[in-house]
């Protein structure tokens, strides 16, 4: 990997280990993190969790925080064509690749090469093909810790909203779900780690159900 690239940042897990990954890889500059929330919330689209939280997150791993707004009602053209000018902008500015958590969802894995490829871009997916089980184990034995921030109610209840992403919870697991949630069931905010400068502080809030579908654990900043 070479030349400068951006990290398509959601908080959770698997996008700071494919951080990671790259910053340990060297041969590249990371120039930003790259999230998008959802406007009428003010917070992360799909984990729910809290702008300021995000923010803290990017301060404490010294990189800059690109911040996107979208509807909670945006369609799948205004997304396409709202990170669309995104990637081109970056592109101007000699990014040559987004880096990505993905693990093994083919589909999406294309959908971002079909997108970056318009902006003349290209997709970095350090984690991709390895067996989850084994990303969720390297992520724990490296020092990360992470809270679950929103989990899906067709795979799992309500008590795993806000646990600690550790081998206890991974002992909890039905065998019907996925070691890091790629499937989404779950997802999750990390707070501490190898290249994080200091541990991102939060408490936790109350636990909500939203869409007739998942849980959400508010995480509250100090």
């Amino acid at each position: 990997m070479d030349g400068k690239v951006i990290v398509s940042w959601s908080g959770g897990k698997d996008g700071c280990l494919a951080l990671h990954e790259v910053l340990a890889a060297g041969g590249c500059e990371v120039v930003s993190l790259l999230t998008t929330f959802t406007s009428e919330y003010d917070r992360s689209s799909i984990h729910g969790v809290r702008r300021v939280l995000v923010e803290r997150q990017a301060e404490s791993l010294g990189l800059p925080l690109e911040e996107v707004f979208i509807s909670k009602d945006i369609t799948d053209g205004e997304y396409a064509e709202t990170m669309g000018e995104v990637m081109e902008r970056y592109a101007s500015e000699g990014v040559s690749s987004v880096v990505f958590g993905d693990i093994f969802l083919g589909d999406v894995r294309r959908r971002r090469e079909d997108n970056l490829s318009k902006a003349g871009m290209r997709g970095l997916f350090p984690l991709w093909g390895r067996d989850t089980a084994e990303v969720a184990r390297a992520f724990i034995a490296a020092g990360f810790r992470a809270v679950t921030a929103c989990v899906d109610s067709k795979f799992l209840d309500s008590s795993y909203a806000g646990r600690q992403f550790d081998g206890e919870f991974l002992s909890d697991l039905p065998s019907t779900a996925d070691p890091c949630g790629e499937n989404g069931e779950f997802h999750s905010f990390a707070y501490d780690g190898p290249i994080f400068r200091e541990p991102v502080p939060y408490s936790l809030g109350e636990v909500v159900f939203r869409e007739n579908r998942f849980y959400y654990c508010d995480l509250l900043p100090p």
